[in-house]
């Protein structure tokens, strides 16, 4: 045995051995040292001899006497005290019988102060072979090796895939999947060279915490992936669907929340677009579209997001973009491809154009800002606060938010904020459908959702757009169990014959087929006025579809809006009358008798809504009626509604 194989075997034997102190050692080596008879060394199990102590060697006890190999496994023999080869039994190639003996030791007292190989490798802590080819693999798609491709990031004020994920998750909950993949052959380069230049094939992804420290660690897990854009532009390689496909199944099994970075330009040339025929085979959309109603869906994207990546992002429930992103379905390639111009990466979908048609759900500064707006979107998901641990606003403010006057306009945002836990109100999509406003915030430290109209646009009638993001937003809410608040002022749908060229009649019903579906309690504040078939969309379909329907003192309804109601059912005396001043304060008249016939204190007294209350005591109505109110049906990983509609 040479010196360099009895130094590596024996660290092994030495690592496996239980401590022993040096006083009980020495005891034990005294004793036998002085009965100086031979002790037999066995064999612990069938096998043949691959290696033997000579005679006259020194062991440590727990270093390696003898090696045995049993069906293709090697099994090592320890010195079981200080000792000393007295003779060998056995010679190497020899098969050997379980029990048989080996060799012979006497006990070696080693010189006081001597420290055997064993203990002096052990000590210098040196890393295995096997183990520092992993840490170097590794290494590759760490930031630090990589300063060229950070540099250019840094340059477009953006920050690497790593960044941002170290940014939104916990510190140190990652568990990182498939790291040590590259890209698919391409144009024939070396392996060593796609493993240093396409690191992970693009993508970071595997599960982690978010929020752990507010919602406990069950409820803060998720499933977090983002593309690399320094990798081969972040397009979509063969090995980075596969992670997707492995993280997407496991999301689905363990009911796990996914937040997903989109930035790059879709199917990979030369990759996954050189499959087969045309590599459409793949699972990766199929999974990720099945996880929708199951668990919230983040998207996040900060500059070009094309293609597979902008399919991927428009599957999420909620859309978060960095200003001056661009967001298309097919981006300069696809379009010049198919004859249809050549444009500019900036022409596409830009930023702006996406906030107004409702693609962004939520509009970011910078990409830390993103960070900011998943945390606190995915939070709404994860529990509830400790009540009022947000604090409470001044409740008196809210009886000065709808003006005396009634035809003055006034800000929805101002009753939202006003109702609501101090900064916890997040508005979804505030640059569409801009007639209603869709929030989600905390009531008591109970997420919900909050749907007003928006007095400042059209005087709060609805129109297509407002009833679409309304309609969405009541399936979001109903999937992950959030109670709705509804805030109703509208003078009703939004008529004429411009409106029903953009679809007003399918569009406006999706409200009350979306509120017959929902399963999550509702409730409805008439703030001023409540008239028509809108002011019943606000309600889930009528006054009676939810827990309660109230209205503040400036509450007023009707079948239709006041004047209109006048104009039609008084014509005729109206017309009689010659004298236009005449005619006109005769309608003033008929409109104040119809305001005061449908003012909010009468229609309560003939039980059309159940009470008007002092605006003050809104929040305490709301936290009483979610409070004795079913809890929610949802199931981790399980539908409670087949779908959220992308729109």
């Amino acid at each position: 045995m040479t010196e360099t194989m009895n130094t590596e075997v024996s660290r092994v034997g030495w690592e496996r051995t239980p401590p022993v102190t040096q006083d009980v050692q020495m005891i034990e080596n005294v004793n036998r040292t002085a009965t100086n008879q031979p002790e037999d060394v066995h064999a612990p199990l069938l096998g043949t001899v691959v290696s033997l102590a000579a005679p006259g060697s020194t062991f440590r006890r727990g270093e390696v006497l003898a090696v045995i190999e049993s069906m293709k496994m090697e099994h090592e023999v320890l010195a079981p005290f200080d000792s000393i080869v007295a003779a060998t039994v056995r010679s190497v190639g020899e098969t050997i019988d379980d029990g048989e003996v080996l060799l012979r030791v006497h006990a070696h007292h080693f010189d006081v102060g001597a420290e055997s190989v064993a203990l002096s490798l052990r000590s210098a802590g040196s890393i295995r072979p096997d183990l520092q080819s992993v840490i170097d693999r590794h290494a590759y798609g760490m930031d630090v090796n990589r300063s060229e491709m950070v540099a250019r990031r840094v340059a477009t004020g953006q920050r690497t895939a790593r960044q941002n994920i170290d940014d939104l998750v916990d510190e140190g909950s990652l568990i990182e999947y498939a790291p040590l993949v590259f890209a698919a052959q391409r144009a024939r380069r070396p392996v060593q060279d796609l493993i240093e230049r396409t690191p992970g094939d693009g993508m970071v992804a595997g599960i982690a915490t978010v929020n752990a420290e507010q919602f406990g660690p069950e409820a803060s897990r998720c499933v977090v992936m983002t593309y690399d854009y320094t990798v081969l532009a972040g397009t979509q390689g063969l090995n980075n669907h596969r992670k997707k496909d492995r993280l997407f199944t496991l999301a689905r099994q363990q009911a796990l929340p996914v937040v997903l970075f989109a930035e790059g330009g879709g199917g990979r040339p030369g990759d996954t677009d050189g499959i087969g025929i045309a590599g459409l085979d793949g699972p990766a959309f199929r999974l990720f579209a099945e996880l929708n109603a199951v668990v919230p869906l983040i998207g996040i994207t900060s500059g070009y997001c094309f293609a597979g990546n902008a399919a991927l992002l428009g599957c999420c429930d909620v859309v978060i973009a960095v200003q001056g992103s661009n967001i298309a379905m097919g981006g300069p390639a696809m379009i010049e491809g198919g004859g249809l111009g050549v444009f500019a990466p900036t022409e596409v979908g830009p930023f702006d154009s996406q906030c107004e048609n409702g693609v962004i759900d939520l509009e970011a500064q910078d990409e830390t800002h993103a960070t900011r707006l998943a945390q606190q979107y995915l939070s709404y998901f994860q529990g509830r606060t400790s009540p009022g641990s947000a604090g409470v606003p001044d409740q008196l403010l809210l009886r000065d938010v709808v003006p005396e006057n009634r035809l003055r306009a006034y800000d929805i945002r101002q009753a939202i904020e006003g109702l609501c836990d101090i900064g916890s109100v997040l508005e979804l999509r505030k640059r569409f459908g801009v007639g209603i406003v869709t929030s989600l915030a905390r009531i008591d430290g109970r997420a919900v959702g909050v749907i007003a109209n928006n007095p400042n646009h059209l005087g709060g009638a609805i129109d297509p757009h407002g009833a679409d993001k309304a309609s969405r937003f009541m399936q979001l809410c109903d999937a992950f169990d959030l109670p709705i608040v509804f805030l109703c002022d509208t003078p009703g749908f939004m008529v004429g014959p411009e409106v029903e060229t953009h679809a007003q009649v399918r569009h406006a019903s999706r409200l009350f087929v979306t509120a017959a579906s929902l399963t999550v309690p509702i409730v409805t504040v008439v703030l001023r006025k409540g008239y028509g078939l809108g002011a019943m969309a606000m309600a889930g379909g009528g006054f009676r579809s939810p827990m309660f329907t109230i209205a503040w003192p400036t509450g007023e309804f009707g079948g239709m809006g006041l004047e209109g109601a006048v104009r039609l059912g008084y014509r005729k005396e109206l017309e009689a009358i010659i004298d236009p001043l005449e005619r006109e304060q005769r309608f003033q008249e008929l409109v104040n008798r119809m305001y005061e016939h449908g003012s909010a204190i009468n229609a309560s007294a003939a039980f059309e809504i159940d009470d008007v209350i002092d605006p003050a005591d809104t929040r305490r109505w709301i936290q009483a009626a979610f409070d004795s109110a079913i809890p929610g049906l949802k199931l981790r990983g399980v539908k409670k509604r087949s779908m959220i509609d992308t729109w």
